[in-house]
């Protein structure tokens, strides 16, 4: 077998390349992979030959392997900067020190260009490969963004999406086919932008006179039970929740779960709190799962209906984990899946099952007793007495 070759990434424009490296990978390559309008473009006399880039994504990297192994010499075209949203991400964590890249000007930076918007404080959301309902919040939160739409995500989805959550956005600016010949350039509102139909192969981008009210921009947390719908109280409260956000030290990119969610409240202010946080929010009852949405609709939570331990199933192991229910089942389950360096924060009302789960969670485990006294009126002239609630033992560690 022949030495493996090195495989190249070109980035494209209007099947125009940037550079000469760039045009070397490209004519002297044996082997092209690309979407079919990629190769459509290309000078007749590039004459490596032409494998379409369609189908998943790891069968494609199959392909590129097998014919690199063979000695062949492959160059995959993508669409602007493959670094940034694109294929790079998978060749390097396949091939690693193999990989060459050649980008091309972003499609995000060619859109803004077009649209004559400087972009340098923009922030840019993908919804390929993501839903909406997770990139949504990351919308709203911007005065200013540049978004990646898709085939199942168009930019009319987004915006009937962005008027659903009461958006601010004052201008909405589609660029569609960008580098191509019949590019396009549209610009609207989000009335506009809803009722409209563009091209899947465009950029969004979305500005604003003034920062969005948005509430998770705000660095808050423990924030008051009217904050979200709940069922007759089974929320669990504001002080209690502040404490067990604390105890979990939360990080972007990790993984929770929120066990017995309820209102959802713990997991919503995770998600705010930690922006790239995957939530879950795993609760029995239909209802209060409505709700979860309902209070969740500018954050991403995903919301599991099911019965703890069997809803873990279907979720990916977590780092963080919140037991507001379930009991000592769902905690000894929960501890069986955790990733190494785990935080778990378990809620009780009785010392015994406390006790219970600082066993379960190791030498390492603490616990504490909540205790919140209430100051309410007395009578019309704003005096306040103190009224107690249940005292919460709070039990966290790592396993």
């Amino acid at each position: 077998m022949a030495d493996r070759c090195p495989v190249s990434v070109v980035g494209l424009h209007g099947g125009a390349w940037f550079g000469q490296r760039a045009a070397s990978a490209v004519y002297s390559a044996d082997v092209l992979v690309g979407a079919a309008r990629m190769h459509a473009a290309l000078p007749a006399d590039v004459t490596g030959e032409q494998v379409e880039l369609s189908g998943p994504l790891d069968q494609v990297l199959d392909v590129i392997e097998e014919r690199s192994g063979q000695g062949h010499r492959v160059c995959v075209l993508a669409s602007g900067d493959p670094g940034f949203f694109g294929i790079e991400r998978l060749l390097v964590g396949r091939f690693g020190d193999a990989v060459e890249v050649y980008p091309a000007p972003s499609s995000v930076a060619m859109a803004f260009a077009r649209a004559r918007v400087n972009w340098d404080d923009a922030a840019v959301v993908s919804c390929h490969g993501r839903s909406l309902q997770r990139a949504l919040p990351f919308i709203l939160s911007a005065s200013k963004v540049g978004i990646l739409v898709s085939p199942t995500c168009p930019a009319q989805a987004v915006g009937r999406a962005l008027l659903d959550a009461g958006a601010t956005h004052q201008q909405a600016i589609v660029c569609s086919r960008i580098g191509e010949d019949d590019e396009s350039v549209t610009r609207t509102d989000l009335s506009g932008l809803a009722s409209g139909t563009f091209d899947p192969l465009s950029v969004l981008i979305l500005t604003s006179d003034a920062p969005p009210h948005d509430v998770n921009a705000v660095v808050a947390w423990g924030r008051p039970e009217p904050s979200f719908a709940h069922r007759a109280g089974m929320i669990t409260k504001p002080e209690v929740r502040a404490a067990v956000l604390a105890k979990l030290e939360l990080f972007p990119a990790a993984t929770m779960w929120d066990v017995g969610a309820g209102s959802g409240s713990v997991g919503i202010e995770a998600a705010r709190l930690a922006p790239g946080l995957r939530v879950y929010a795993i609760e029995q009852n239909g209802q209060d799962c409505q709700r979860i949405s309902s209070n969740s609709v500018r954050v991403p939570v995903t919301v599991i209906e099911g019965r703890a331990p069997e809803a873990y199933d279907q979720l990916p192991d977590p780092d963080r984990v919140f037991l507001g229910g379930g009991g000592l089942v769902a905690l000894e389950h929960a501890l069986a899946r955790v990733r190494p360096d785990a935080v778990v924060a378990c809620t009780y009302t009785t010392m015994e099952t406390a006790l219970s789960a600082v066993t379960m969670i190791g030498s390492d485990a603490e616990m504490i007793q909540i205790q919140v006294n209430r100051g309410v009126p007395i009578g019309p002239d704003g005096r306040l007495r103190l009224e107690a609630e249940n005292p919460v033992f709070v039990v966290w560690g790592r396993p």
